[in-house]
């Protein structure tokens, strides 16, 4: 059994950091040891057992120092005085957001963060390493003894009452400091690795989201181009299977944070695609661009987005295709989407219709100025070209097949310019998990107004735009880049009395 770590004060959020280190680090060690002699066969001496390392904060008043530097914010405090507290997991993978954190709370409180063990076990299966298959080799019947003796993954501590703002503390419990407990983080962290085909150390700040492979295509091309550039800002291009292609000339070892990683196997490609490929152009401080394509479908996009959320991104965007609504709109337009008609409903348990999907000013301006930008249009002549206006979203592919039009009824009241099946799933759920969002359509057809896709139309649309689509949205990246992440996390997306962690 690994030492119960008793809790320890820190004024260093280093120091912090590092007794967090040890307690996870020491715990993992205790669990693959303990699974290690259960496959060979051995009979353990009662439960093994392993607990989550916790932080934790006493305020006394409402009041709080706010350096400079910190001023603006809209987290990095706890909303009053009281008792808060979170699991952690993964030190390794949130190391600098973790540091930024515990700063952050040092600073703004001038208290001290008291670090220990918690009484949340790590599920086993939640302490293998990425290539670890271990259990695969025993029998049915001595996986079945697992639960006798390992903690397995319990659903009751993974919901999502923080971020949905239904939880509600009992008496004598600790409020919130995250928007996720660590059993949560891991549990996403697993399941990204299944649909992404990629490991969570590669995701980085900035996501594109889109329905196409037309734009993965092209974004492999720039991935690579870059890789062939020796003073390319990217330092490497990862693939599904962890495929790793570094850029010309850089040495083994020169990367800080992901030396271990472009040091070590390069991967291997998957014989088939994962359901939801992810490829991520990598900068040194992870501030590069991940391109998921969630294929076809609101299940997808907020599959993939309740899990991407807990890595805490500064930002995801929509970049595909959808349907013009208006009859002005050319095929190749762009749709800047300002508000959202969710008939999706994949969300509507987790977050009413009633609550509004406000449009993000930061993302709605750097994505008009990249539009800008590329296309070199400006002024009025950009609006020949980019509609903002109402994108709806709905769960029926073939929603022109319904009688009566109601569907056209509905849209044409809310008055919406284009129609999708991802973008208000995507918006919403970074409403949700105080992710910022934003989206921005092309045009492929017309349906409303006999414009289908046709074989040949399409062909043409795809070669001509796809590519002047991507390099927009990566124009709203560098642009968010510039500007710095901190002007992202504006309070309108954060509650009343919301967590401290951003």
């Amino acid at each position: 059994m690994p030492t119960f770590v008793a809790p320890a004060r820190f004024t260093d959020a280093a120091a912090a950091l590092e007794q967090v280190k040890a307690i996870y680090q020491g715990g993992l060690a205790h669990l693959r040891e303990s699974m290690l002699r259960f496959v060979a066969g051995e009979a353990l001496p009662g439960r093994v057992r392993a607990c989550y390392p916790f932080v934790r904060v006493h305020t006394h008043t409402v009041s709080r120092h706010t350096p400079p530097a910190n001023a603006g914010l809209s987290y990095g405090f706890v909303a009053g005085p009281g008792r808060y507290e979170t699991t952690l997991t993964r030190p390794d993978l949130f190391s600098r957001y973790y540091l930024d954190q515990f700063r952050l709370l040092l600073e703004n409180h001038q208290v001290e963060l008291e670090v220990g063990t918690s009484t949340q076990p790590i599920p086993i299966h939640f302490s293998f390493a990425e290539n670890d298959h271990i259990e695969g080799t025993m029998s049915a019947e001595r996986r079945a003894l697992m639960r006798d003796v390992f903690d397995l993954p319990d659903l009751g501590v993974m919901d999502d009452g923080i971020a949905n703002g239904t939880y509600e503390a009992r008496d004598g419990e600790a409020q919130p400091l995250s928007l996720f407990t660590a059993a949560r983080v891991d549990y996403s962290l697993h399941r990204l690795r299944h649909y992404s085909g990629t490991a969570p150390e590669w995701f980085q700040n900035f996501v594109l989201f889109t329905n196409y492979q037309f734009y993965i295509d092209e974004f492999v091309r720039l991935g690579h181009e870059a890789m062939a550039d020796e003073n390319s800002e990217y330092v490497a291009f990862i693939e599904p299977g962890n495929v790793v292609t570094r850029r010309r000339g850089l040495a083994a070892g020169s990367s800080a944070t992901y030396g271990h990683l472009l040091d070590g196997s390069q991967g291997t490609a998957p014989p088939r695609l994962p359901q939801m490929p992810a490829y991520h152009l990598v900068r040194e401080d992870c501030s590069g661009t991940t391109m998921v394509n969630i294929g076809v479908g609101p299940a997808n996009a907020k599959t993939i987005t309740d899990h991407v959320a807990v890595l805490r991104p500064h930002a995801w965007m929509m970049l595909g295709h959808c349907a013009g609504l208006r009859n002005t709109q050319q095929l190749g337009d762009y749709v800047l989407a300002h508000a959202y008609v969710r008939e999706d409903h994949v969300l509507d348990e987790e977050l009413p219709l009633w609550v509004p999907i406000p449009a993000l000013s930061e993302i709605q301006l750097a994505l008009e100025k990249a539009v800008a930008d590329v296309t070199r249009y400006e002024g009025p002549d950009l609006k020949k070209i980019m509609r903002t206006g109402t994108v709806a979203s709905t769960d029926n592919r073939n929603w022109e097949l319904l009688p009566g039009n109601q569907p056209q009824r509905r849209f044409s009241q809310s008055r919406a310019v284009a129609l999708d099946m991802e973008s208000a799933t995507i918006a919403a759920n970074g409403f949700r998990f105080r992710v910022p969002y934003g989206t921005l359509l092309c045009v492929s057809d017309k349906p409303l107004h006999g414009e289908i896709k046709l074989p040949g139309m399409a062909n043409h649309f795809y070669r001509e735009r796809v590519e002047q689509h991507l390099r927009i949205g990566m124009r709203a990246i560098e642009i968010l880049r510039e500007e710095g992440s901190t002007r992202l996390h504006s309070r309108k997306l954060r509650s009343f009395a919301e967590v401290a962690f951003q």
